[in-house]
């Protein structure tokens, strides 16, 4: 029953996305998969942490869309999520319900999958609303002001959105166990706002020293895309391998940590 209970929400939810152009057809059958296996093994806990960075993230990348064009232009993918992105967003949270299920643990697997939700759901807020901030960002690891959409660009908006990322994460998971087990478990809150945050840093700093950028030789621009302005692009840094889905994967494994050490 719960098998069916989660893949027929998480059709619903992802045949939604994909009318919206939310998630592209592979990201649509990723997200089903997704959903209904977490749902399955887990319980509303689980299932609806995932939602909530879903839909949040979704309605997110459509505001302002027009005022974000040329900056996510810079951005290896767009609004529309692939398989991939799907899996690098919510892979690390299918392997905590995993090993919950079948080797035990279950606090402590379910604090470090708030961390890993918190932390794509920081860093996506802190994409998609950062980019709308007056005047230019700083670079995470320097300091120093550089271009929008550079790879390590971060500001004060961003940053205030990634932490609002993480408290919502956090603070939603502290709802389900309760609705669950009628008890309150405020750390939750701190764990999703502390694993968000630092989850969202390390994702601008692993993009900053090993993501493989790119140069256009039209515009200038530094970008995730090894194509821009109709012209191939020339590689300024990092390493093959060190794609933007890696980058997230990585990212969301330190927000798990810093959440089970929060714990």
């Amino acid at each position: 029953m719960d098998f069916l209970i989660g893949c027929a929400g998480s059709l619903f939810i992802a045949g939604a996305a994909y009318v919206k152009r939310s998630l592209s057809t592979s990201g649509a059958v990723a997200a089903v998969l997704l959903g209904t296996l977490i749902y399955a093994l887990g319980d509303m806990r689980w299932y609806g942490l995932l939602l909530a960075f879903f839909i949040s993230s979704s309605l997110l990348s459509h505001r302002k869309k027009e005022a974000k064009k040329d900056v996510e232009d810079l951005f290896a993918k767009s609004g529309t999520r692939d398989w991939l992105q799907v899996m690098a967003n919510g892979g690390l949270g299918l392997v905590a319900v995993l090993s919950a299920f079948f080797w035990g643990g279950a606090d402590g697997w379910y604090m470090f999958y708030i961390g890993v939700i918190a932390a794509v759901t920081s860093d996506t807020w802190a994409t998609e609303i950062g980019v709308l901030a007056k005047g230019k960002p700083r670079h995470v690891l320097t300091w120093r002001k550089v271009e929008p959409g550079t790879s390590g660009g971060v500001s004060g908006l961003g940053l205030l959105a990634s932490l609002a990322g993480g408290i919502f994460i956090g603070s939603l998971a502290m709802l389900f166990v309760w609705l669950i087990q009628q008890e309150w478990t405020f750390s939750y809150i701190a764990a999703g706002a502390f694993g968000g945050m630092v989850g969202s840093l390390a994702d601008s700093a692993i993009g900053a020293v090993w993501q493989r950028m790119y140069r256009c030789e039209v515009c200038g621009k530094e970008t995730e895309r090894s194509e821009h302005c109709g012209q191939p692009t020339c590689v300024i840094k990092g390493y093959a391998w060190c794609t933007n889905d890696v980058v997230n994967i990585l990212a969301s494994l330190v927000g798990g940590a810093v959440a089970v050490w929060w714990r």
